[in-house]
């Protein structure tokens, strides 16, 4: 048996070449050559049978089957290959007719076209014909008429008359010939021909290709010019907002109107303005009108509508957490009393064991009530921040040393409890110590009418220790009493409003903000402004360290994320866009700005003099301060600005939140100032071109420090008081005329002792006479230093000789006494 058994090899062979027409868009065609490969067919070897039905003995030879193939698995194969045989034939002619119903739809449609574009042309060449017939009749009759003035003696039947001229065959001939070159410069839409490589990229002869809308546009437009003009557009009248003074470009934008033809209205009415120019309201609503449109008066001030106080829903309301405030004096403990309850250690972390910031946490208790805990400073600087403090928090926590009592702060602490009207629980701290007396704080407390419940009155107090933990469980339970007294709730489920209870400048995060959610959610990726500020939630970090994605009523949080620095106190609102949220920082920045360049205006040149009058003889402390946070800068300015008196002041050029850069430095050299950092350094920049430059910076981390070497500083221009000392008395009891030397007044001294070197005042009647220094003091014929009391002298003044006897000679001395700043 050979290799191939009597069947055909494997190959490529047998493929044969065919056409294809190929349709494309606008009647284009082309010719495409394809190879089509023809089946395989297995041919039984000549001395097989053939299968006659199914009952047709033994099909095949079976030596030549495959092997263990029975007649009837061949039968079955058999039957097999004839089916499919006739599926594919078929196949083949449902596809023959498919092919056929498709080429006879884009005939169709070739035709419908091809018929269209016809009969658009014909009734264009049918226009154009017909304006050529009037055009060459009113040219007929023109030439007409100029030939009857040149000739006007000729005979009438010799005078061309343009009724009798037949010019049809001339002005046929012109058309088609006009048409024919028509024909011929036209470019057809349709492709003949080959379709080249350039063409398929370039989708046409060179260009893009049009689209079928591109098409239906220009149809429509040769219509509507066939049937005489264009159809104008309804005009369509819109509410303008108009704000008091709006750009003109601005305001063309608003009418959806050209600007060149708003320019152009403006010009009209007498205005010669460009697009980028102001104008007032009134002239907007004239052009408005002018326009067709309607006007709708807005303020400036409208744009702050979209975050408008929302009333909620009392249905929406849940339980949110109580937040507590704790004030008091310095170094009274309340942040070792907040450690205590936190179990953690916040008061190694502030320089000099006291507060500088505004710290915010939460606790949750023992009967897993959620707590919110503000931790103000003492310190009689930080009264604005303590006063911030008091106006976010529910409840007020007045922390009082058993061994001080009622000290400035804790009555300060106590005025702004009662300015945001918010009940108070006194917490009476160090009843650890010996020398400690709780019943002389609530008797002090008595003067400042807070009463306490062991008093018969309504403020709960609790005695308790921050150092060994007594009476904390009991805080605890009047806390969550009076919160549950308070019913505290707010709706999670809308825009987030919230306080900033602090700001910083962070090098590596950017602006920071500590803000305390008051209601709704706070998310990451909202859109928010706050003061003159604005931004988008990068990332929320609660009081632990740890990002969250959202924070709820009663949450503080440090929200990054903020274009700008904001005030400590400032009301962050959640916007819908950032376009919003931008538009409202603007305009807040805006109004911000006027309002200080208002007050710091003189309004008449008179106040203006005065101002100038009144402060020639004031030596002013100029300073920069830069410090880590804004509730800082702030509390420190507040105290510079109490430095001082009539003839001295401190005057603070420039306060930021940051690190020193060397545009402060530059700031600092040109007005002579000291820089002031407190808690931040200088980069390096900036500290080489303050050594270069010779400005002086320095760092504190205490407030105590900086404002006590401010106030020593300032009190260094202080002029030094002059201290007179009176050293003694002499009454003058003769007066000598003595040669060379003058009158020479004999003298007892009664008082004191008569020095040569003091000051002198001659007294008659006890009115001042003169006031000098002595030419001469002599015992008996000697020059003497001094003369003790009960002793005879002889004074001689100088350049002075109206003394008379019972004058009286007051001897006293000078001293320099260097002023400081109280």
């Amino acid at each position: 048996m050979s290799d191939t058994d009597g069947r055909k090899t494997l190959g490529l062979g047998g493929s044969r070449p065919s056409n294809v027409k190929q349709s494309f868009s606008h009647g284009r065609t082309k010719n495409v050559v394809v190879e089509t490969k023809r089946k395989r067919v297995v041919v039984p070897k000549p001395g097989g049978q053939k299968p006659t039905g199914p009952g047709a003995g033994p099909v095949g030879d079976p030596s030549k089957r495959p092997a263990g193939i029975t007649d009837a698995q061949m039968e079955r194969r058999l039957k097999a290959v004839q089916a499919a045989k006739a599926r594919e034939a078929e196949e083949a002619a449902a596809r023959l007719a498919e092919e056929k119903a498709r080429a006879e739809d884009r005939e169709r449609r070739r035709a419908e076209i091809d018929a269209k574009e016809k009969a658009d042309r014909e009734r264009e060449e049918s226009l154009k014909a017909k304006a050529e017939e009037e055009a060459q009749a009113k040219r007929d009759a023109e030439a007409a008429a100029q030939a009857a003035a040149a000739a006007p003696a000729a005979p009438a039947a010799a005078r061309p008359t343009p009724n009798k001229v037949a010019p049809g065959p001339a002005v046929r001939k012109t058309e088609r010939d006009r048409e024919e070159t028509n024909k011929k410069n036209r470019t057809d839409d349709r492709r003949s021909g080959k379709l080249t490589v350039n063409q398929a990229l370039t989708g046409g002869e060179g260009g893009r290709q049009r689209s079928m809308a591109a098409m239906k546009r220009k149809q429509e437009r040769q219509r509507q010019k066939a049937m005489g003009g264009n159809v104008e557009r309804e005009k369509i009248i819109r509410e303008v907002q108009l704000p008091p003074a709006i750009v003109v470009s601005e305001l063309a934008a608003r009418m959806a109107e050209k600007t060149g033809a708003v320019v152009k209205a403006l010009m009209t009415n007498g205005m010669m303005v460009t697009q980028n120019e102001t104008i007032d309201a009134d002239t907007a609503e004239l052009i408005i009108e002018e326009f067709g449109h309607k006007v709708v008066r807005v303020s400036d001030a409208d744009v702050e509508d979209v975050i408008k106080e929302i009333e909620d829903d009392p249905k929406d309301l849940v339980g949110r957490p109580p937040v507590i405030t704790i004030m008091g004096h310095v170094d009274h403990g309340k942040t070792s009393l907040l450690d205590a309850i936190r179990n953690a250690k916040v008061v190694a972390g502030e320089a000099g064991g006291i507060t500088q910031h505004i710290g915010a946490y939460q606790v949750t208790t023992d009967g897993g009530q959620v707590l919110s805990f503000l931790d103000t400073p003492g310190h009689a600087a930080f009264t604005s921040m303590r006063s911030r403090g008091a106006q976010v928090t529910d409840i007020v926590v007045l922390v009082v040393a058993a061994d001080d009592a009622v000290m400035p702060q804790t009555i300060e602490a106590i005025a702004h409890a009662k300015a945001a009207k918010v009940p108070m629980i006194v917490a009476i701290n160090k009843i650890d110590k010996p020398a400690a007396d709780a019943m002389k704080v609530r008797t002090d407390l008595l003067q400042h009418e807070v009463i306490v419940e062991q008093m018969s009155g309504e403020v709960q107090d609790v005695e308790v220790s921050a150092t060994t933990g007594q009476g904390l469980d009991q805080l605890l339970e009047a806390i969550a009493l009076q919160a549950e007294l308070l019913e505290l709730k707010a709706n999670p489920n809308r825009a987030a409003v919230g306080a900033v209870i602090e700001a910083q400048l962070d090098v590596g995060r950017g602006p920071v903000a500590t803000v305390l959610v008051q209601n709704g959610t706070l998310r990451q990726g909202d859109i928010f402004v706050v003061g003159e500020q604005y931004g988008k939630v990068r990332a929320l970090i609660d009081d632990q360290g740890n990002r969250v994605k959202e924070a709820g009523p009663s949450v503080p949080v440090e929200v990054l994320g903020l274009n700008g620095t904001p005030e400590a106190g400032d009301v962050l609102n959640v916007t819908s866009t950032e376009a919003q949220a931008r538009e409202i920082a603007d305009y807040r920045a805006s109004a911000a700005k006027d309002k200080r360049a208002a007050a710091g205006a003189a309004t008449t040149l008179e106040q203006l003099m005065a101002n100038a009058k009144a402060n020639e003889d004031i030596s002013e402390l100029p300073i920069l301060l830069k410090a880590d946070v804004q509730g800082s800068a702030e509390a420190i300015v507040q105290a510079m600005e109490k430095i001082g008196n009539d003839e001295v002041r401190v005057r603070v050029l420039h306060s930021g939140v940051g690190a020193i850069t060397e545009t402060d430095v530059g700031l600092a050299e040109a007005s002579g100032a000291p820089i002031m950092g407190f808690n931040v350094r200088a980069n390096a920049s900036a500290r080489n071109t303050a050594n270069q430059k010779g400005v002086e910076i320095r760092y504190y981390s205490v407030i105590y420090d900086l404002v006590d070497d401010v106030k020593a500083a300032a009190s260094g221009l202080l002029s030094n008081e002059i201290k007179e000392n009176f050293i003694g008395y002499a009454n003058i009891k003769e007066v000598f005329k003595v040669t060379g030397i003058g009158k020479v007044a004999g003298c007892l001294v009664t008082e004191g002792v008569a020095r040569r070197s003091a000051g002198v005042r001659l007294l008659r009647d006890n009115v001042v006479i003169h006031e000098g220094t002595l030419k001469t003091l002599k015992r008996f014929k000697d020059e003497v230093p001094e003369v003790q009391s009960g002793q005879e002298c002889g004074m001689a003044f100088e350049n002075y000789e109206d003394i008379r006897p019972d004058d009286v000679i007051e001897i006293f001395t000078r001293e320099e006494v260097t002023r400081t700043l109280k």
